[in-house]
């Protein structure tokens, strides 16, 4: 058999590029991007993508004492193809508390960097991939949206009216943020689950609300913690986000 033989569709061709971290997962090449850099196409075709941006910050410090949960950043996933050439990657930054995250992109692919909680009670909480959770809607709170195919909306407050207080949870990837109730804030949406480096993992968690809101699965931070870096995962209330990152995979020779 000679040494150039593949099975496949006639004029098939196989990607070269380099740019990242660089790993195999059986016939396949994944770039890996946690901080921003450029891929190098000298090759084209079509490959795989998974981008996630910055998530959004926790509500902090205020007047109200009322820390929502901020949104994951936005994740979005599929097929490109791509040509020849240098690719710009961007990797968005999480955000500050009070802050949104900050996109990523890659190639004509933008994710939207997940929204900040709020921190005064008749406040509207961040939008973005995902939203940022809020107080009490009755006294004016409002959640913040997610971007459709990217993420969901924050979660809703919950009070006695006369001195307790808790948070909703920010937006996850792959549902919206808990909405508070007696026993404490809300629980960050949860993420999704990609393969796309060969091993499971989740991206795009919420951050949880103050008080005692879980983190959602996919680098939400629980309430008063941060999300955890390179997932998008949302900042929990009085934490900050979690930077996004940037894969591309593709099968070679």
């Amino acid at each position: 058999m000679p040494a150039n033989y593949y099975c496949g569709s006639p004029g098939f061709t196989f990607i070269s590029a380099s740019g990242g971290t660089e790993t195999m997962d059986g016939n396949y090449r994944v770039h890996t991007f946690t901080s921003s850099g450029t891929l190098t196409v000298t090759t084209g075709g079509t490959a795989e993508y998974l981008v996630v941006a910055g998530g959004g910050g926790g509500g902090g410090a205020g007047g109200d004492n009322v820390y929502g949960g901020g949104g994951a950043g936005g994740v979005r996933t599929g097929f490109l193809t791509i040509t020849t050439g240098s690719k710009t990657v961007t990797v968005g930054a999480g955000g500050a508390r009070n802050s949104n995250g900050s996109n990523s992109v890659f190639d004509s692919i933008t994710a939207i960097g997940g929204g900040y909680g709020t921190w005064a009670v008749a406040m509207t909480a961040g939008s973005g991939g995902s939203g940022g959770g809020c107080a009490d809607t009755a006294r004016g709170g409002a959640p913040g949206s997610g971007t459709s195919g990217q993420g969901h909306n924050g979660g809703v407050g919950w009070s006695n009216y006369v001195d307790t207080t808790y948070c909703g949870g920010g937006g996850g990837a792959g549902a919206a943020g808990g909405n508070a109730g007696s026993g404490g804030g809300g629980a960050g949406g949860a993420g999704i689950a990609s393969s796309i480096t060969g091993t499971q993992a989740y991206y795009g968690g919420g951050g949880g609300g103050y008080w005692g809101g879980a983190g959602g699965i996919g680098g939400g931070g629980a309430a008063g913690q941060n999300g955890t870096a390179n997932t998008g995962g949302g900042g929990g209330g009085l934490g900050t986000g979690g930077s996004g990152i940037v894969i591309i995979r593709y099968q070679v020779q």
